[in-house]
């Protein structure tokens, strides 16, 4: 979206919400201009921008194979939204990038793709049960707390146990995470150092993890591995750390969820009442579906990757239009999200909207993608989030909130995570 102001002859916006919002008029007044065709910009370094501001080339987006459409240069992809590959095939990314289908097997079957509970639920939900306790030590919650819970909870689940207490593991994976938000290019050797110690102390976890744990089931997948082989099969110590880096958004999913029905009171009681309910009728089953869409509708407020950027690798026809190879094509995911001329209710939290199985079918949502780069970890990343939501509200109330929200009014297009903070009370 900043591209689109830069070749309007406007200075880059800084991240606030008013530069975003004006993000979103610009949009708008080009779609307005183009009536709904395709839009053809370009920036002042002379890249070709394509804009889709019409549902049937969204549609076409997702659909597209990566010979046809590609990440260019990949694009890092962070948390529960994976369906952008990571740089240099170390980012989170999964579905979108060019995997060896063995690759994509593994992923779909060790995180159970498409299944609303995952097989190992039982001792996932202990360990989300057993972190969030750290959420609701004190009374009150910011991201530091939260970033901690989860990321523990987050080693225990893919690596095990031991992995819990492993700071300087957690060191590395955070600097590999700072690595990939820098401006684009090669690693550098510190980095790649700290790569490969990363990549050494989890094949060592890998080694000895239990059949519940993503590494454990990953191993059990890829069978036995010759590392010197690297045209050979599938490394679970890499898938592993890659699922390790693609937790890195729940933190902040978690907290503006948790931020939001702290602002609507009402939706915040029928959550609480349903997370007890769970375990008053026999224990965690990881179902939760209020609380998902809670999850869901804060993804499509706030999503992880508000723009997606691809690039044609051959000349490529859109709407009888020849365009080059290298055009780029530019999919404004958070405008479509909430785009007030098409979204009843865009700027406001309505999770009831995700009860209708046909709203994950709505090309204009897509918080986990659509088609074949759809995230195959959205389910996992849903019940894990949801769960930590549920355990916070089953013993507290969250009776105050930085920022305050209106309930009612529209919400702020930005909500940075690192300014919330929440006020709990025993209920």
């Amino acid at each position: 979206v900043a591209a689109l102001l830069i070749a309007a002859g406007r200075p880059r916006p800084r991240r606030r919400p008013g530069g975003v919002r004006a993000s979103a008029a610009e949009l708008r007044a080009l779609r307005a201009r183009h009536e709904d065709a395709l839009a053809l910009v370009r920036s002042r370094s002379g890249q070709t921008l394509l804009v889709l501001l019409d549902p049937q080339d969204l549609r076409r987006f997702y659909a597209e194979p990566v010979s046809v459409l590609a990440a260019d240069p990949p694009q890092k992809c962070r948390g529960l939204s994976t369906h952008e590959p990571g740089r240099d095939g170390d980012g989170p990314g999964c579905a979108r990038g060019e995997q060896r289908p063995e690759r994509r097997r593994m992923s779909a079957d060790v995180l159970a793709a498409g299944l609303p509970v995952h097989p190992a639920a039982g001792p996932i939900l202990t360990v989300v049960a057993e972190e969030a306790r750290h959420l609701t030590a004190t009374g009150t919650l910011e991201l530091a707390r939260v970033r901690r819970a989860v990321n523990r909870a987050a080693r225990r689940i893919v690596l095990g146990d031991p992995a819990a207490e492993d700071d300087e593991l957690a060191g590395w994976l955070t600097q590999l995470r700072a690595e990939d938000g820098r401006p684009r290019g090669g690693r550098t050797r510190a980095a790649r150092s700290v790569q490969d110690k990363a990549r050494a102390r989890v094949r060592e976890y890998v080694r000895h993890a239990g059949d519940d744990t993503l590494a454990g089931r990953a191993a059990r997948h890829a069978g036995p591995v010759d590392t010197t082989d690297p045209d050979g099969a599938v490394d679970p110590a890499d898938e592993a750390r890659l699922w390790l880096l693609a937790m890195d958004a729940v933190p902040d999913t978690l907290l503006r969820t948790l931020l939001l029905l702290g602002a609507h009171p009402c939706e915040q009681d029928a959550a609480a009442a349903e997370a007890s309910a769970e375990v008053a009728a026999g224990g965690a089953r990881g179902e939760l579906p209020r609380l998902r869409a809670c999850v869901r509708e804060s993804l499509r407020l706030y999503p992880v990757v508000p723009d997606l950027i691809r690039v044609t690798r051959g000349e490529t026809e859109w709407r009888g239009v020849r365009h080059p190879a290298g055009t780029a094509v530019l999919l404004p995911a958070a405008f479509h999200q909430r785009d007030p001329e098409r979204v009843p209710a865009a700027h406001v939290f309505v999770p009831g909207r995700w009860k209708n199985p046909a709203a994950d079918r709505d090309i204009r949502m897509a918080p986990f993608s659509h088609g074949g780069g759809r995230c195959p970890g959205d389910q996992l990343g849903l019940m894990i989030t949801a769960a930590f939501c549920a355990e916070v509200l089953r013993g507290h109330r969250i009776t105050g909130t930085r920022p305050v929200l209106d309930p009612v009014g529209p919400l702020p297009v930005t909500l940075d995570p690192r300014g919330v903070r929440l006020t709990l009370t025993r209920r």
